[in-house]
């Protein structure tokens, strides 16, 4: 039996790393999937994935930032495929700084991005969740959301403000059958990262270093939160509303 079956899922930042790696997922076990993000080459080729698999994928071109762009993803996804049952918030963006070496605009995008994003989405989908009779959203935060570490204080801030959030939203929702769950990973090896690892002096030490602080001895992998996030999407956890989440190899258990 399909985990997802009949269900319709949208999920942005759905063209690399976790998001790929759900909107994968989900159409293994039955969903419909609609990838929205800013980059429609990414899209295409995870749609053409899906469909090449067997499965039904729709490419959305969506910027999370932008009320009219997010509002036209969720009426494409539900005019395709007649509902929408699932979001999954995973679009975001990182920035690796302390306060005094944070800009204003610097920090304004990752807010609009991270935060925004996250609200914006949410708020165009609800309508569309009621008429299914009730669905879930999954929000991808971070274990920094949570705690913090050196030199991500708007990172921090904006993935923290999308835990509370998930919380406010699970309480708001509940009695109308729509569930809202927070995913708080820990370091992923996604193309992010791998950005993050090349740009120091010697990336191999800088990654090494970030092994060394998980118990589990490396780091995380897309498919460890997808996982979770069909979990989460599924009738499997129908007794979960305003969780976040930890997804840390350990991190958080000092």
């Amino acid at each position: 039996m399909l985990r997802l079956a009949n269900k319709v899922a949208l999920i942005t930042g759905g063209g690399t790393g976790i998001g790929r790696a759900c909107a994968l997922a989900f159409a293994r076990e039955g969903a419909n999937v609609a990838l929205a993000g800013r980059r429609p080459g990414p899209l295409n080729d995870v749609a053409a994935e899906i469909a090449k698999a067997g499965g039904n994928a729709l490419a959305i071109e969506c910027d999370v930032t932008d009320s009219v762009s997010v509002q036209h993803a969720i009426e494409t996804t539900s005019a395709c495929f007649h509902g929408l049952h699932i979001v999954v918030n995973n679009a975001g963006a990182l920035l690796v700084a302390a306060v005094d070496g944070t800009t204003e605009a610097e920090w304004d995008h990752l807010m609009a991005v991270n935060l925004k994003g996250t609200f914006l989405v949410s708020r165009a989908a609800l309508p569309e969740l009621r008429k299914a009779g009730g669905g879930c959203i999954v929000n991808i935060a971070s274990i920094l959301g949570l705690v913090a570490m050196k030199n991500r204080a708007a990172y921090t801030a904006s993935k923290g403000g999308v835990i509370a959030l998930t919380k406010a939203m699970a309480l708001d929702h509940a009695h109308e059958n729509i569930r809202v769950n927070c995913i708080c990973p820990t370091i992923v090896e996604t193309e992010l990262v791998e950005n993050l690892f090349s740009s120091q002096p010697n990336p191999e030490a800088a990654r090494q270093a970030r092994r060394d602080m998980l118990p589990v001895g490396r780091l995380g992998k897309p498919e460890d939160v997808e996982r979770l996030a069909v979990y989460l999407a599924s009738d499997e956890s129908s007794f979960v509303t305003g969780a976040a989440l930890p997804l840390d190899g350990g991190l958080t258990a000092y």
